[in-house]
């Protein structure tokens, strides 16, 4: 591994750059390199083959405001048509493993068994399940990835009902029996943070259940939401629903860890875990009570859900701060719960500034309020670090160096798999194909991302995998197809989705150490696109 400049301090611009070269070699050989994706963003299909409605099918196409320019992902980049053609470019950048996930309502269209399963659903996922092991490449199985069968939505409330737990361990139990002879990384749950937060405490995930217009909220980290759609809820309760919802999450995830565990993992020989989000929370600073915040801050989004699967309960902070508001575990589900997990799965973009803000005994209870704490992309004017093409994202790679030490050393140093790591860029027509696939910050982005992670696995961090978001550009949530974090360029207008690879899909698979000829020859089909990768190989 080679530095070409010293590590930033903790006193300097902590965003900028390392200037890192960072060589495959420098991890062990059994070092997982991936990239990822989710159902909702890349399969489309959304009504075909007996699929069932979820709730982003319901939330996008119902308020339509909520996702930037009105889209949704009833096409997105068309997966479930172009799936042979998506591995055969896995296959060319030469990753080890492709992290997917797996859509609820195309393999239970109503939600449960009782309801009926779709031959056709599970046929789609084990047809993309052997021809990724055939081109040598390990699936890498998200059971949840926030599309809720609609059906519960309206039955129960989904997440905000205990009934949730046994139809989510169904569906669980249908993946491990289906596809658990092939698939051997499981996560159950990804971003249970985001889901409930964005769906609960702003309202910008489907249900939409959050603050009123008249209720003040402080400022939370975002991620990947429409800061236009924060303001626009009329139900929910967000000082205790984000805090029910979490809880059903976490009971639904041990329980499905259980089963897997006890009926599954000991003849299949998979391994499980559970993917989380953080951003590491720098204190704005160095007063005790800046440093205070930013550790409460962590414990809000980070601990919340790490906590209680290494522990078996929540945070002392959150349960001092939220009070009888944030629910119990019983005896036998605390036990259930800690030690659920083989490894912790980490979805890292940014870091934010944190300061110290105590709400006041006449503020609203809701989850931004409760934390005490102010976050903030500036300091003294200064940004944290270069922005990407998302608003909520600046580029800041020490933070995950930072983030991973936390762990180790708060959290008895668990197995880590970065589940997600990316950068994005606005999706800019007035740019040449050329321009548009030039991406050189990306390049810069996951190399000195992957320095720091190699630094804290020198400091004894227990690190095994590392994931790109995304392989593709797709359909981002509430950002819809306003900013692309792939790999690969996709052509949304043309309505074939052609795939493109970007300089930084020739970045990785010459970090993969494989033969480029295929990907040049597929970039010297338009010229202008080849033009970029030249430049790239030449500095």
């Amino acid at each position: 591994m080679d530095n070409q400049n010293s590590l930033l301090t903790n006193g300097g611009q902590v965003g900028l750059y390392t200037q890192a070269k960072i060589l495959r070699s420098d991890f062990p050989k059994d070092f997982i390199f991936g990239s990822a994706t989710s159902a909702y963003q890349v399969e489309g299909a959304w009504a075909t083959g007996g699929k069932g409605q979820s709730n982003w099918d319901a939330f996008t196409l119902r308020t339509p405001g909520k996702i930037e320019g009105g889209t949704n992902g009833c096409v997105a980049i068309d997966q479930y048509n172009l799936w042979k053609e998506d591995v055969a470019l896995l296959k060319k950048l030469g990753v080890d493993s492709y992290r997917f996930s797996i859509a609820w309502t195309r393999v239970l269209p109503e939600g449960r068994l009782s309801a009926g399963k779709s031959k056709e659903g599970i046929k789609y996922y084990n047809d993309l399940i052997d021809l990724l092991l055939v081109e040598g490449i390990e699936p890498c199985a998200t059971i949840f990835h926030w599309d809720v069968p609609q059906s519960l939505e309206d039955e129960y409330g989904g997440f905000l009902s205990p009934r949730i737990v046994k139809d989510y361990c169904e569906f669980a139990e249908l993946c491990f029996w289906e596809f658990g002879d092939r698939v051997k990384y499981w996560i159950t749950l990804n971003e249970p943070w985001s889901f409930a937060v964005q769906g609960y405490a702003l309202g910008t995930f489907p249900p939409g259940r959050g603050p009123t217009s008249t209720e003040p909220v402080k400022a939370i980290p975002r991620h990947r939401c429409n800061l236009d759609a924060l303001t626009s809820c009329s139900n929910g309760n967000p000082g205790t629903e984000p805090y029910i919802v979490g809880h059903h999450l976490i009971l639904s995830h041990a329980a499905a860890v259980d089963i897997y565990k006890q009926r599954y993992q000991a003849h299949q020989g998979g391994k499980i875990g559970v993917t989380n989000v953080a951003q590491w929370y720098e204190p704005l600073t160095d007063t005790i009570a800046d440093k205070e915040a930013a550790s409460r801050g962590l414990d809000f989004m980070l601990g919340w859900f790490v906590a209680p699967v290494v522990t078996g309960d929540y945070p002392p902070v959150m349960r001092k701060l939220v009070g009888d508001r944030l629910p119990q575990f019983t005896q036998e589900q605390a036990k259930l719960v800690k030690g659920s997990y083989d490894f912790l799965g980490i979805n890292y973009y940014t870091s934010t500034y944190a300061s110290n803000s105590p709400s006041g005994s006449s503020t609203s209870p809701s989850y931004s309020n409760d934390q005490d704490v102010a976050v903030s992309s500036e300091r003294d004017g200064i940004p944290i670090g270069p922005q990407g093409g998302s608003d909520w994202l600046y580029i800041v790679p020490y933070g995950i160096y930072k983030l991973l030490v936390h762990l180790k050393e708060t959290y008895n140093n668990p197995t880590i798999y970065i589940t997600e790591n990316g950068v994005d860029e606005v999706n800019n027509t007035a740019l040449t194909f050329s321009e548009a696939r030039f991406d050189e910050t990306r390049i810069k982005y996951h190399q000195d991302h992957l320095f720091y992670i190699k630094k804290a696995m020198d400091e004894g961090v227990d690190v095994k995998a590392y994931y790109i978001w995304s392989m593709f550009d797709n359909f981002e949530w509430g950002a819809g197809y306003s900013v692309r974090f792939g790999l690969f360029y996709v052509d949304f207008a043309n309505g074939r989705f052609t795939r493109f690879p970007k300089a930084s899909a020739v970045w990785l698979m010459n970090f993969m150490n494989k033969k480029q000829n295929t990907l040049k020859r597929e970039a010297q089909d338009n010229e202008e696109g080849y033009s970029s990768v030249k430049r790239l190989r030449s500095t």
